[in-house]
């Protein structure tokens, strides 16, 4: 895998940077495209949460997926990408005003509407500029899924959507704000689910409200299941693109769409995590009394998901091919909790040698920050160095 990375112009750059492989992105995008399109009213956006490098965002953009935004900020990168306005979705349990004027101007295609209160003052605000807002109503289906903790969205004790015990009343609310118009639901029980069950779960429970409606012959146009499939994080050289037809397929066959209802996915994380790496320098390698310490100059700083979910990575020594030696791999941020990994076996590694931190693509870079005063890390193409 080693041989995939240009290393000799690794050489030439400031690290920490990311580096995006582009082939594997268009592949990946080409099997997303390839699966969806096996399935009548499939509709696929990305989530710009994950990665709203420029260049990513034109890529996908190209592909043909739409944007799912969760803030202002986001809206713009996606119209400034090219995404079309009436592939845009705006989800979010706190839009500002400012940000549902953007959305208002814009003409997106939906907003997902988290409560009541959120309703009234998108109603409001579409009154003022004489426009009526396509809004859908995020419900909370109080599903569990087999993820950390800390990105499960579809519980009861989550911040996120609106009760299903409301559902009913919320959609009657909207009935009757003439500056709204209701068409649609909007679902999303987490992130990095590997178990299909889980979406099996979330279908069983999209299937039971749909009858409810179906009784008081409420016409819902789209169904928005959200995202959440996970990637293998353990082989990235393995398996590089997540199995895209079983999640696909799982929909097929178990959600019960009506006539005419259109599906709308929003991938994030299995679209591009795989595609990026944090390529890092080693600074010292540092005998301690129990271990030893390969310390690098990436920093929880360039990528926290180590730091705020205990996530892993896969960590390679690009730039050395001696015997496995056992390292915990850690940045210069002054905090305990500045560890990429612990206990890992790596290629001998010495001051000088570069590291690519894997499946990193995902949370990484958007998520990057200032802390120390550090400078953000830069992200890299292959057209680019």
């Amino acid at each position: 895998m080693k041989g995939t990375f240009p290393i000799e112009k690794f050489e030439q750059l400031k690290t920490p940077f990311y580096y995006y492989d582009v082939e594997l992105l268009k592949t990946t995008l080409k099997v997303i495209n390839d699966e969806a399109s096996k399935h009548e009213g499939f509709c696929v956006h990305y989530a710009v949460k994950a990665n709203a490098n420029p260049k990513i965002l034109r890529i996908i953009r190209e592909a043909g997926l739409g944007a799912d935004c969760v803030s202002g900020g986001e809206i713009e990168a996606s119209v400034k990408a090219g995404f079309p306005a009436q592939k845009i979705v705006y989800a979010g349990v706190g839009k500002s005003d400012w940000e549902i004027n953007l959305g208002l101007d814009k003409d997106i295609f939906c907003f997902n509407v988290e409560s009541i209160p959120e309703l009234e003052v998108i109603n409001e605000l579409a009154e003022k500029k004489g426009k009526v807002a396509r809004v859908a109503f995020r419900l909370n289906p109080n599903v569990g899924a087999h993820t950390h903790a800390n990105i499960t969205t579809g519980l009861a004790e989550n911040k996120f959507g609106i009760a299903m015990r409301d559902m009913e009343s919320v959609i009657a609310e909207a009935s009757k704000l003439k500056n709204v118009k209701f068409v649609g639901l909007h679902f999303h029980i987490g992130s990095q689910i590997l178990d299909m069950g889980d979406f099996e779960a979330l279908c069983n429970r999209v299937n039971d409200l749909q009858k409810q409606l179906d009784r008081l012959h409420v016409k819902v146009e789209h169904i928005n299941v959200g995202g959440g499939l996970g990637i293998d994080y353990q082989h990235p050289n393995r398996v590089p693109i997540p199995d895209f037809k079983a999640y696909f397929d799982t929909y097929a066959k178990k959600l019960k769409l009506r006539p005419g209802q259109t599906l709308h996915f929003e991938l994030g994380r299995a679209v591009v995590a795989q595609c990026g790496s944090l390529i890092t320098r080693t600074l010292y390698i540092k005998e301690g009394a129990v271990k030893k310490f390969a310390i690098v100059d990436a920093g929880f700083t360039d990528l926290i998901r180590p730091a705020l979910y205990q996530a892993y990575h896969k960590i390679e020594n690009l730039t050395s091919d001696d015997p496995l030696e056992t390292y915990d791999v850690v940045g210069p941020i002054c905090e305990s909790t500045d560890v990429f990994a612990k206990q890992i076996d790596l290629n001998k590694a010495k001051r000088g040698d570069l590291l690519a931190i894997r499946s990193a693509g995902a949370y990484g870079e958007i998520m990057a920050m200032g802390y120390n005063c550090r400078q953000l890390p830069q992200g890299y193409t292959c057209d680019d160095i």
